[in-house]
């Protein structure tokens, strides 16, 4: 495994011990549930943009709360385990919250990375970070590859 798992009450600590290290803390969020290439492409672009990258992923609840009833597919101890394998994930925490904001401020990432879909002014945390000194960065998202495309081409399978 690459990416170690913490607890919230972990985060504080460990995200002083990055910034006391003088390292990069690149931050992303986002349910994941049916991980694919598009979800690893992204992870790995966000990654390049400092030193750690660190996924906080929707729990099992707050996924229902965005998505309905019908997801996840895939729990939030699978979604971790997966993730974590990752080599571009250093660490990951789950947030029940329907956004990742209480995470950020504790973490406070020296940057934030939300796909290109969402406007700056729709990114949570995003003054946050840059009244930190720190950067909002976009990634576009992998044309046809989406956990809703994939789930629509199951539903198609005779």
């Amino acid at each position: 495994m690459s990416g170690v798992v913490l607890d919230r009450s972990e985060l504080s600590d460990w995200a002083a011990g990055i910034h006391a290290e003088g390292r990069r803390l690149v931050f992303t969020n986002g349910c994941f549930d049916l991980i694919h290439r598009g979800h690893v492409e992204y992870l790995a672009e966000a990654a390049e943009m400092g030193d750690i990258l660190m996924v906080a992923v929707n729990s099992d609840a707050s996924v229902r709360d965005l998505k309905g009833p019908s997801r996840p597919i895939v729990s939030e101890d699978d979604r971790l385990a997966v993730l974590a394998a990752l080599r571009s994930v250093g660490a990951l925490t789950i947030f029940d919250e329907p956004t990742p904001l209480a995470v950020i401020e504790i973490v406070r990432p020296d940057v934030l990375v939300k796909g290109a879909e969402y406007a700056e002014d729709q990114i949570v945390g995003a003054d946050i970070v840059r009244n930190g000194g720190g950067s909002v960065e976009r990634v576009e998202m992998r044309k046809g590859r989406s956990t809703t495309a994939l789930i629509d081409a199951i539903k198609r399978l005779p």
